[in-house]
């Protein structure tokens, strides 16, 4: 079902704005195609995210992405990846980032070379099934990690648990370490790289959903297969298939894609619905997201730039965290609440919903307080209605 809920969907890049124009630069690399790409906001920004398309990039003669490279301007090579995201056996988009400082014009090479080979210390983003730890999923980049849980977890013996939620590991380490962690098994202690703090439980943690009806929040379990699409070392992308639940009488099917770019604190939530209705039956799916409530947390709520953030103490004195959810402004509807979480209630598309959520954490020593974090949360928000345009230009 991944593969057929999911592909009634198109890939469109929220992080670049592509125009083909007309134009030449020269290269000693043959075909080469130049990319013009301008920060139109009027702050820095650090480790944006660019996708070439197989689409915009076959008519110039460049076929393997697998073997596409990007220079910057001073000559210098960027890292890439290409993605498969319809698992055809063909890459469908190249991605590579870049800084942009207030208002800034960059330019890029794009040219066909040697196919990528890649080096342990590269990865910036990872996620993978944890089959040995009741069938967690767990993934993260060079900021955040996260996990959520599968079905084996329900029935363990140990500690069941049925729930959707997302799960927050702490680290403060640029380095991955799920699976580190996963092999010592003692990762509710903190070392020097962070540990496990958060306890999600029966809440929906940082940034789990469900849908809205008759007043309440109705949520999956665990999820029950899982399927990687791009596994660094920019960009970590996969699906989780959950079977159908009850929502007000109807049962749901769900796929989410999760989508985690290097260096970034938020990641990309998507899901899919599959109302199982009678012939001629309609409905109206609404999603809540949530963040879980705890004692002494501070709130707010921006729906004009399409936010929700909280600053909150975590468990066991380990600090202070910040929790966000990021959303486009015309799909809210409204803040509410239950037993234990924050709710922003947002409209679907169809039956497609998509919001950015993650976290931070002050000792990792990036954001380190409530202001910070705002600026963070709100410049996230503004990059997504204003992504850095980038023009095509291809060399004759």
């Amino acid at each position: 079902m991944a593969s057929g809920l999911a592909k009634q969907y198109s890939v469109i890049g929220v992080v670049t704005a592509i125009v083909l124009m007309g134009g030449f630069w020269g290269s000693l690399h043959g075909q080469t195609v130049l990319l013009k790409a301008v920060n139109e906001l009027g702050f820095s920004r650090s480790n944006v995210t660019m996708e070439l398309s197989a689409d915009l990039l076959t008519p110039f003669g460049l076929q393997d992405l697998t073997r596409i490279h990007v220079r910057d301007a001073a000559g210098r090579e960027l890292l890439c990846q290409a993605i498969d995201m319809d698992s055809d056996g063909r890459a469908d988009l190249v991605v590579f980032q870049s800084d942009f400082g207030p208002g800034e014009a960059k330019q890029f090479q794009v040219y066909e070379g040697q196919k990528w080979v890649y080096q342990r210390d590269q990865f910036k983003a990872y996620g993978r099934f944890v089959r040995e730890r009741c069938d967690d999923f767990a993934w993260e980049n060079d900021r955040v990690a996260h996990r959520m849980y599968g079905k084996a977890l329900e029935t363990w013996i140990r500690e069941p648990l049925t729930s959707s939620a997302v799960d927050i590991w702490s680290k403060r380490t640029s380095k991955l370490i799920i699976n580190d962690w996963y092999m010592l098994d003692n990762y509710h202690e903190d070392f020097g790289e962070g540990a496990d703090f958060y306890s999600a439980g029966l809440s929906r943690g940082c940034g789990g959903n469900g849908l809205w009806s008759e007043n309440r929040l109705w949520v999956s379990r665990n999820f029950v297969r899982s399927r990687v699409i791009a596994n660094g070392p920019i960009r970590v992308c996969f699906e989780l298939e959950y079977e159908p639940f009850d929502v007000a009488g109807i049962s749901v099917a769900e796929v989410k894609r999760i989508t985690l770019d290097a260096g970034h604190q938020l990641g990309k939530f998507e899901s899919f619905y599959k109302p199982y209705v009678r012939p001629g039956q309609t409905v109206q799916l609404v999603m809540g997201v949530g963040l879980k409530k705890v004692k002494g947390e501070q709130l707010e709520l921006n729906p004009q730039e399409g936010w929700f953030l909280k600053w909150e103490p975590m468990e066991k004195n380990a600090g202070y965290q910040g929790l966000a959810l990021v959303f486009q402004p015309s799909v809210y509807l409204e803040k509410t609440e239950d037993k234990l979480n924050h709710l922003v209630l947002l409209r679907l598309d169809g039956v497609h919903g998509t919001y950015w959520a993650g976290y931070c954490w002050d000792k990792a020593g990036i954001i380190t307080n409530p202001a910070a974090w705002k600026q963070y949360v709100s410049e996230f928000a503004h990059g997504l209605s204003s992504p850095v345009k980038v023009t095509v230009v291809r060399n004759q």
